[in-house]
């Protein structure tokens, strides 16, 4: 199961596994956010290559505005994920639980 949506306070909230196979939808999600905005993992239990490439596609994007992603409450194997990868080079990352 996959959700990817916008709460009341604007961040993106994204849920279950994230795969190729839900690329498109995160990718509308992703594609409407114009400033900087949290991205809510908690409930993230998974994230292939290609969800990281739909986040880092945003990201480059947002930057070349001055805006960003801020990844807030990745549980340890999605943070495990973005450091071999060394996107946490790239993206802020913050636990706020």
């Amino acid at each position: 199961m996959f959700s990817i949506s916008r709460n009341d306070k604007g961040d993106v909230v994204v849920t279950g596994r994230f795969d190729a196979s839900r690329v498109d939808e995160a990718s509308a999600v992703l594609d409407a956010v114009t400033e900087t905005c949290r991205v809510d993992m908690a409930q993230l239990e998974y994230i292939s290559s290609a969800g990281l490439g739909v986040l880092l596609k945003a990201q480059k994007r947002l930057n070349d505005t001055g805006h960003g992603l801020i990844l807030v409450n990745t549980g340890k194997m999605v943070r495990d994920v973005f450091k071999i990868a060394r996107f946490d080079l790239v993206f802020q990352m913050v636990e706020e639980r």
